[in-house]
């Protein structure tokens, strides 16, 4: 029975499968081909993140300034400020009510020109009482003088008659006492006059007192009470005033700046300097060393130096920051040497290509930009082309270095 059933049974499904082996293998091809392309992404994305990982070369940076010509010539470079020489803060000899003021900031003034003026009718009545007074006193001396005519007269007529004897001595002393009384009486009416009239010249002087004059020929640069304000010689009240404007004489301005005391050996009275305002950064002025103020100061170690202009435009105003080149011979300021130029320092402009170029930071990259340069001054050139003032420059950059590259800003 056995052997029966092994005849009939069913031997198909032991065949190999051929069609399931070669899916399979094509599964294995896949698998790798997958993994090929993810080894190939890992490398990728780990050669990016270490090339990002790498250290952005330090660099020193410089700036693209106006460069003067005299430069070259500078010794030693000060900070200072422009202050005029002459500065007064103006005020009212006398206490009062502003009643009337004339000037702004800016204005130009003369010198005994009335810049202000104080309410004055009482010192005006005063000064009508004192008058009054002068001629009341003369009225007197006339009438002591009329007095004194009479007494004399009278003296001599009794002298005469003492000497013939018609008349007792009593009687001539009695004229003789006139006489030196009315005599005395002209003379003290002849001091109340010189009182009287110097009362009249300090009550001049009190209404003259109310006038704030300019002490000189200037500029207002504050105005700092308005009418109807009280004004006190010394602001003795919190509601009163003390300056009432602030006057400069704008032809008196000086540059003052601090040298350090070990190099204010290089610093010599009328020695040549040139004058850059922060204002002006474009403009230059000539001028020299005026004085050097015979003591230092202690705590910065530093001697005041004043420099004279040698020219001076409306541009030029007190309080403006300054620095002043000191010069080694006179400026010249002929064939437009005192013009400035857009310059950078030699330092930052290498060769690439034959082609002078210089590589201008952009944030934390840097950029390569082609120049054209044009004279040496004192170190710096002339940049003609391809940079503007303010921009930052690589200073000696290096053979590697290139367009697109990350750097660090070293200190």
């Amino acid at each position: 029975m056995s052997e029966k059933r092994t005849e009939h049974a069913d031997l198909s499904a032991l065949r190999i499968n051929r069609d399931s082996d070669q899916h399979e293998k094509n599964a294995g091809s896949k698998k790798y081909f997958l993994f090929a392309i993810a080894l190939v992404i890992v490398v990728a994305v780990v050669y990016f993140t270490f090339s990002k990982m790498k250290a952005a070369p330090l660099v020193s940076v410089a700036d693209v300034t106006m460069v003067s010509p005299a430069q070259a010539d500078a010794v030693l470079t000060a900070s200072g400020y422009v202050v005029a020489q002459r500065q007064a803060a103006i005020a009212s000899k006398g206490t009062g009510r502003l009643d009337y003021l004339s000037v702004e900031e800016g204005d130009v003034v003369k010198k005994g020109q009335i810049i202000a003026r104080l309410e004055h009718t009482d010192v005006d009545a005063a000064l009508s009482q004192t008058r009054a007074n002068l001629e009341m006193t003369q009225a007197t001396v006339k009438q002591s003088e009329a007095q004194l005519k009479e007494s004399e007269l009278n003296f001599n007529r009794q002298k005469d008659l003492l000497a013939k004897g018609l008349i007792s001595a009593a009687g001539f002393d009695i004229a003789e006492a006139q006489y030196n009384n009315d005599l005395s009486s002209v003379t003290w009416s002849k001091a109340q006059v010189e009182l009287a009239k110097a009362s009249v010249v300090s009550a001049e002087v009190n209404v003259e007192n109310t006038n704030i004059r300019a002490p000189f020929d200037g500029t207002v640069l504050t105005k700092n009470a308005d009418i109807g304000e009280m004004v006190a010689p010394f602001a003795a009240s919190s509601n009163s005033r003390g300056a009432v404007v602030t006057i400069a004489d704008m032809t008196s301005l000086e540059v003052e700046a601090d040298v350090s005391e070990s190099n204010i050996q290089k610093v010599q009275p009328g020695q040549s300097c040139e004058i850059i305002l922060d204002a002006y950064p474009g403009e230059r002025y000539p001028g020299y060393v005026h004085k050097i103020v015979p003591t230092a100061d202690r705590a910065k170690a530093t001697v005041l130096t004043k420099i004279r202009f040698k020219q001076l435009d409306e541009k030029v105003l007190p309080e403006m920051s300054a620095k002043a080149n000191f010069l080694t011979r006179p400026l010249e300021e002929t064939n437009g040497s005192l013009k400035p130029f857009t310059g950078v320092l030699k330092a930052v402009v290498t060769l690439r290509a034959g082609h002078a170029v210089v590589f201008v930071l952009n944030s934390e990259t840097v950029t390569e930009t082609p120049i054209s340069t044009g004279r040496e001054v004192g170190g710096y050139l002339e940049v003609i082309s391809g940079l503007k003032v303010g921009d930052k420059v690589v200073l000696n950059p290096g053979a590697d270095l290139e367009s697109g590259s990350r750097v660090k800003l070293g200190e």
